[in-house]
């Protein structure tokens, strides 16, 4: 019964001047703790796109003001995500710096009073001009005012023409929105109100209604087309709203096994009940996740995993199509 148990050995990690992404993960995986976890969410995510399967990524927290805007970009130009559901408030700071605007390197050391006084919002350590952020409100409402029909718009309806409008205004800069909107990748985003999009729309001539029964109809319908994996950045409604895409199917009698593979970035416990740190272990008991899905959940900060997975799954999957992809 031993050799059950003891029959990987770990292997101290060794370092070689170069040494990239993908190459660090490799040997972190006869490690332990995160690490290996880290380095088995690239190994996951890699082999997975082996498969003619729908990657969907959701989009939790501040990551755009983050600096992890491109990142996003890059997997999408990569094709090495489908579909992304995200909060309104990573699309409204996606929109922002792709047409030109900047968030700046802060300190969560100050006195935010003055900040206050000075009109500057703050981001844990990061500063952006609230007077710039109140221009681009307008903007997207005088915007929307000329554009949008008198008629329901599902996110991803409204979000595709954001996504326009981002590209046309930008002077080169990608952003999530506007790859998308060019790659014909779908977004969602399901507490698109809870962000400063709907600030924006708010008080204008003419109400802007969304389909949000659209969405979750749309996107279980997809999930139901073809085996899919989920890749979670943070959690919150991102998170839920991807989860219960497999749940609708099921009140719908629709045949679906949950999802098949699944990667989280995640900082929350599980022991306070929320759904950001649902393990996917409970989420089996939905039928949200496959009884046999591959599944690895990193704990640790997003700025720090995201950016190092998606380095070495690129790296390793530089030349190699996805089955089904053009």
């Amino acid at each position: 019964m031993k050799e059950r148990y003891l029959s990987h050995p770990t292997k101290p990690i060794e370092l070689f001047e170069g040494i990239n992404c993908s190459e660090l993960l490799e040997r972190l995986e006869s490690c332990s703790f995160q690490g290996r976890q880290l380095a088995l969410a690239a190994k996951v995510w890699t082999n997975a796109l082996d498969e003619d399967l729908t990657v969907w990524m959701g989009l939790a927290g501040a990551m755009v003001p983050a600096g992890m805007r491109k990142v996003i970009v890059q997997l999408m130009e990569n094709r090495l995500v489908d579909v992304i559901v995200s909060t309104g408030a990573n699309l409204y700071h996606d929109f922002f710096e792709t047409v030109g605007y900047y968030h700046y390197l802060g300190s969560d050391m100050v006195d935010d009073r003055e900040l206050r006084e000075e009109r500057i919002d703050r981001i844990y350590d990061t500063f952006a001009d609230e007077d710039v952020f109140f221009a681009v409100d307008r903007e997207i409402r005088e915007w929307a005012m000329k554009t949008i029909e008198d008629r329901p718009y599902t996110t991803r309806e409204f979000l595709r023409l954001l996504g326009e409008e981002a590209g046309r205004r930008s002077k080169g800069e990608k952003g999530i929105l506007s790859t998308a909107a060019e790659l014909d990748i779908p977004v969602y985003c399901p507490a698109i109100g809870d962000s400063s999009i709907g600030i924006a729309l708010a008080e204008a001539d003419r109400r802007l209604i969304f389909d949000m029964v659209g969405d979750v109809e749309e996107t279980a319908r997809m999930a139901a087309e073809k085996e899919t994996m989920v890749i979670y950045v943070g959690g919150g409604t991102p998170k839920n709203f991807i989860q219960q895409t497999e749940v609708t199917n099921i009140v719908n009698n629709r045949k679906v096994s949950g999802h098949k593979y699944a990667v989280q970035f995640v900082v929350d416990p599980p022991h306070w009940g929320g759904l950001s740190g649902c393990t996917f272990e409970e989420a089996i008991s939905w039928g949200k996740i496959a009884t046999d899905a591959k599944m690895v959940t990193v704990l640790s900060d997003a700025t720090i995993a995201l950016p190092i997975v998606s380095a070495a799954v690129l790296t390793r999957r530089k030349g190699r199509k996805r089955p089904g992809k053009d």
